[in-house]
């Protein structure tokens, strides 16, 4: 069995991985889309380090772009297998690939007006419609065939809804190999999700290591900085408290803390804007898959069946209504996409804010090396946006409580069930190199054997 590294590889998205199997059947393992600007990855999602049409089988872990963004691609470029995922992950990813495809259209388009030579998107909106007829739903805690020789094991990874880590058992020459994918772990006691699953016993783990060597200050289901943070901007400052989230996951937990603090009669009444079309839509999915939800919602829900919206909660789905929120000089709570600010509405918001002192940028999620989302967490004194060049007055404020990715501490206690002496080796993937080493020298004193941190388009014989 080959194990080739195709993604995600000393950075933290576009994660990729593919199996070959002794008789040459093809299994690959996410099909991610890079998100970024660094410049050894400029042409990553343009290319393949594989054929699509030999790929037998994808296996996804679940419905972040940087995870499932190129499966349009993958499909227009010529495969026809099967792609395996929870249903909340099949009902996610239907609205983010379309909702990709328009950015995909949208950026060719300025391109080719900008320099006047016709640029093509990486796929289109019809393109992401047409890989949905390959997907096929199978959900937790199920072992499921996908060769005679195959099977596969979903765990609720408790990192968004319907996410999943995949165990693979593999019986060929009369050996049989138990491999893992954690795909992207997340948090123990993190409102509205279960706490992740532990994986069964393994051979081989491929483990994200986004937060190698760090903790997280503070825990998921602490509120009171948040409610701080609003007070004083909103309140105190009668500012603006300007939030850039992602449209699935983070923006639904922000709305349920926020509906919490609503119900408390903590918030005094401020207007909650989502500006995000996507995250409407799939705020209406989670609420169609309670079966994701940890039991601290369901008690709630039993006396508010919305819990991710109340009477001062809007949504602002037309471009114009989102430029009026600029305009109002009402202190308010803008919650809008891109989680990393490197595209979407929240970069208007951003220009038209950020040089106001009375506003906060509330950092609640990592970013990605090169994004203006990471340029924000260096709290500069400039910065430029639309290539304006704006002076940072408003406050700028980080909260890794509302992390989605488990924190070093929390990854051991995600691995502390295997056996260390049958898992020969761990990969580290899905983060950046210093947190990487941090990560290894960390397992390598808990002995564990084997720790490699592969480079992009690294083969191994397993």
């Amino acid at each position: 069995m080959k194990l080739k590294i195709c993604g995600a590889a000393q950075t933290v998205t576009g994660s990729c991985h593919l199996l070959t199997l002794e008789d040459g059947f093809t299994i690959l393992l996410d099909c991610g889309l890079y998100q970024g600007h660094e410049d050894e990855f400029e042409d990553f999602n343009s290319k393949w380090y594989f054929k699509p049409s030999a790929i037998d089988v994808l296996i996804l872990s679940h419905a972040h772009i940087d995870h499932c963004g190129r499966i349009p691609k993958l499909v227009k470029d010529g495969f026809r297998g099967k792609i395996y995922c929870t249903s909340a992950t099949r009902d996610l990813a239907a609205i983010m690939l379309l909702d990709s495809a328009h950015i995909q259209e949208s950026d060719a388009a300025y391109a080719s007006k900008k320099n006047r030579k016709p640029q093509k998107p990486l796929y289109t909106q019809l393109d992401a419609k047409n890989c949905l007829k390959y997907f096929r739903t199978v959900e937790y805690d199920i072992w499921f065939s996908i060769k005679n020789n195959v099977k596969v094991f979903f765990a609720d990874a408790g990192h968004i809804l319907g996410s999943a880590s995949v165990t693979l058992n593999i019986k060929e020459k009369n050996e049989e190999i138990t491999f893992g994918f954690s795909g992207d772990i997340g948090r123990y006691n993190r409102p509205i999700l279960k706490d992740p699953s532990p994986m069964p016993a393994l051979d081989y783990l491929i483990c994200e290591s986004t937060y190698g060597g760090k903790k997280h200050e503070e825990t998921p289901e602490s509120d009171e900085h948040f409610l701080q943070i609003i007070l004083e901007t909103c309140i105190e400052k009668r500012g603006k408290l300007i939030i850039p989230a992602f449209s699935v996951g983070r923006t639904q937990e922000l709305l349920y803390r926020l509906d919490k603090l609503y119900t408390a009669g903590k918030l005094e009444n401020i207007p909650v804007f989502v500006d995000s079309p996507l995250a409407m839509n799939a705020t209406e999915i989670f609420v169609v898959h309670p079966e994701c939800f940890d039991e601290e919602i369901h008690q709630y829900m039993r006396t508010d069946e919305n819990p991710f919206g109340w009477n001062n909660m809007h949504y602002t789905r037309d471009a114009e209504h989102s430029k009026r929120l600029n305009a109002s000089d009402e202190p308010c709570i803008i919650i809008s996409a891109s989680g990393m600010a490197n595209a979407g509405r929240i970069k208007h918001h951003l220009l038209h804010q950020i040089d106001k002192a009375e506003n906060t940028i509330l950092i609640v999620g990592y970013c990605a090396v090169g994004t203006l989302g990471q340029q924000l967490t260096q709290k500069p004194e400039r910065i430029k946006i639309f290539g304006e060049e704006k002076r940072v007055k408003a406050q700028i404020e980080i909260m890794s409580s509302m992390s989605a990715h488990a924190d070093e501490p929390e990854l051991l206690q995600f691995l502390a069930n295997q056996d260390k002496q049958k898992l020969k080796k761990i990969f580290l993937v899905h983060g950046e190199p210093k947190r990487q080493e941090a990560f290894k020298t960390t397992l390598l004193q808990e002995n564990y054997k084997s720790i490699e941190i592969p480079e992009l388009g690294a083969h191994f014989e397993l």
